[in-house]
This record gives structure tokens, C-alpha cells and sequence, in this order.
């Protein structure tokens, strides 16, 4: 049975999560519970079968806002504070190493601003793709804190360059969705209206793939991409390969067949 949740909406579709942030009043900012709640789902969905890409997006007008900063300041049991300030961290950050270490590919749907918080949920994704009105920034460092947290000084600068993470970070600007397509932050920008159907072209072409061999694609990026040594890297695709050959085009002629006799 699909989990209970007060501050997400999951709708599964022939293996594809589509995963709402649905706090569109408050411009789906991080709580407490949306925190536990959304470590909670990507954690079970790891280890999922059925499900084979996971899609992030927003409700209403934002992908997500940070930081609840009227819950961080209130007496709400909710609120991101006090007690809970000393989990806060860790509890974002996890939501970071989920994304990361689960084996399905994960696309940051930004249909609104992605601010703070969601910045670096949105550079914890291994694919985005913006509406014409999204835009970005690291907010942090515009309310007395480093520029750096969730990962954005991993992530930034191996995605756009140090040049323009040093930029974003030192500065918090919002940058665009038409100059994040130039740097390289998003990889395509669609109409808002038209959102949904570019997201469902990435994801289609994904589809496409084995899903044993989209994993483990992810998996060997996420290696690769720390090993400073082609020789070493060159082996883990080889030994990758070798493992996967056999088991894709047994797979590949089955679906084949399939197709022939259904056809």
C-alpha cells in the first residue's frame, strides 16, 4: 500500500514516480515534516523494483523556496528550530545522500523558483529541466550564512564551472532559466505550459534504456566522476560492461520477441 502523506503527492506511472512537493500555499518550503517525509519516500523507493525514474517537481507556482522561515520563527511544533535545529542539517543533507546513492535516475522538474533549499535539492538531481519562468539562487548566504550547504559547493562547480559557482555562491543572485540552459545548470527549457510533456520526453527516452542498465550507468558516474586516473575508470567500465552484456542482450532479444509476437 502507497504511503500516507501530508506534505507530498506520489503518483506511480508505468514505472516513473512522479513526486509533488505540495505546499503550493507556503510556496513548497522545507518543514520538518516535508524534511522527514521526503527522506521517508526516497529512501523506500530505492529499493523499489518497480520503479524506474523519479521525477521532482512542485506545486503551484514554485519548485520549492527553502526554508519555511515564518515555521523557523514560530512556537509551531513543525518549525525547523530549537530542538530540531541540531537534526536540521543532517536531515536536509540526507535528503542530498538519498537522492544520490539511489539507484534510479532522479529529473528536478522546475516549474517556479528554486531557492535555497530547493537550489540545492534541484543540483542533487542528475537531470533538470526548467520552465521559462524558474530561476535559481543560494540563499543562504543572504541570511548570515555560508553560501555553501546541501552540497552546492559539490555539485555547482562540477556542473557549471568554479568561475560561476563563485558567483551564485558568493553573491546568492537568482540566475535565469535562459542563462542556467547557456552554463549548463539545466539541460533543456520548455513554455510552462509545455513543461510537463519536455520532462516526459527525457523520461520516455530513459524508458528506452534497460533498467538494469540505467542504473548502473548512474552508479559508475557517481564513481567516475572522483577518480582522477583513466586507466582506473576505463577498468570499472570494462568489468561494468562485461557484467551487463550478457544480461542486456538476453533482455533486448526477449523484448524483441515480444514485440514480433504481439505485433
Amino acid at each position: 500500500m502507497a504511503a500516507e502523506y501530508r506534505t507530498l503527492k506520489v503518483d506511480k506511472e508505468n514505472g516513473v514516480d512522479w513526486v509533488t512537493l505540495n505546499r503550493p500555499e507556503r510556496l513548497n518550503t522545507f518543514t520538518a515534516t516535508l524534511v522527514r517525509e521526503l527522506n521517508a519516500y526516497l529512501a523506500a523507493a530505492a529499493g523499489d523494483p518497480d520503479c524506474r525514474i523519479v521525477v521532482i517537481r512542485g506545486a503551484g507556482r514554485a519548485f520549492c523556496a527553502g526554508l519555511d522561515i515564518k515555521e523557523v520563527v514560530s512556537d509551531s511544533p513543525d518549525a525547523l528550530k530549537g530542538s530540531d535545529a541540531d537534526t536540521l542539517e543532517p536531515s536536509l543533507n540526507d535528503i542530498v545522500r538519498n537522492m544520490r546513492r539511489m539507484p534510479q535516475p532522479v529529473i528536478a522538474m522546475l516549474n517556479g523558483d528554486a531557492a535555497g533549499g530547493g537550489f540545492g535539492l534541484a543540483l542533487a538531481a542528475d537531470i533538470r529541466i526548467a520552465s521559462e519562468t524558474a530561476r535559481m539562487n543560494a540563499a543562504f548566504i543572504k541570511v548570515g550564512l555560508s553560501g555553501c550547504e546541501m552540497g552546492t559547493s559539490y555539485f555547482l562547480p562540477r556542473i557549471v564551472g568554479m568561475g560561476t559557482a563563485i558567483e551564485l555562491l558568493y553573491t546568492g543572485r537568482f540566475i535565469d532559466a535562459h542563462r542556467a540552459l547557456a552554463v549548463g545548470l539545466v539541460s533543456a527549457v520548455a513554455k510552462p505550459e509545455e513543461l510537463e510533456a519536455c520532462v516526459r520526453g527525457w523520461v520516455d527516452d530513459m524508458l528506452a534504456a534497460t533498467p538494469l542498465g540505467l542504473r548502473r550507468t548512474k552508479e559508475l558516474l557517481a564513481k567516475a566522476i572522483n577518480i582522477d586516473d583513466l586507466d582506473a575508470i576505463l577498468d570499472l567500465e570494462a568489468r561494468q560492461q562485461g557484467r551487463l552484456a550478457h544480461l542486456s542482450h538476453r533482455e533486448r532479444l526477449e523484448a524483441f520477441l515480444d514485440r514480433r509476437t504481439n505485433a
